[in-house]
């Protein structure tokens, strides 16, 4: 029997990496796994993390409030409320709030790979490592994710 999912405004898992929170909305179990979703809220000030690429999920971020900048190779694109990124495999990116308030994204990922991503970083910290450049891409490599250094 199929199952439908609603998950309401205080549901979800909540998983919180320093300044940014993502809250599960669906883990892949609803979807058989061919998508995930999360809602990231990043606070004032604060860098994603070290620029990646996935080699196996497409990734969507559609800002739903503040202003986030999407770095994509060398190029940064300031996107307000409203704007979507989609991010196909092999594309180096990454995501920062410089702004003064908080942003909100909706985080898709396509099939759901990065959602043990973010319970992995998690369980990192829970286990006494600190949160830096080099344990993220650490966990991101677990994922068929790696740093993105050249933008060829």
């Amino acid at each position: 029997m199929n199952e439908a999912s609603l998950v309401g405004p205080d549901d979800g898992e909540t998983i919180r990496l320093g300044p940014a929170r993502i809250r599960i909305l669906e883990d892949g179990s609803t979807t058989g796994h061919r998508l995930g979703i999360g809602e990231i809220t990043l606070a004032p000030h604060t860098e994603g993390p070290p620029q990646h690429r996935h080699a196996q999920h497409d990734e969507g971020f559609y800002v739903v409030s503040g202003t986030v900048h999407f770095t994509i190779g060398e190029t940064t694109h300031v996107a307000p409320a409203g704007t979507l990124a989609m991010i196909p495999p092999g594309a180096p990116h990454t995501f920062a709030n410089p702004g003064a308030e908080p942003a909100v994204m909706l985080n898709t990922f396509t099939p759901d790979l990065y959602v043990q991503y973010f319970r992995d970083l998690r369980d990192m910290i829970a286990d006494g490592r600190e949160l830096t450049p080099q344990a993220t891409v650490e966990v991101m490599s677990r994922y068929a994710t790696v740093p993105a250094t050249d933008y060829a």
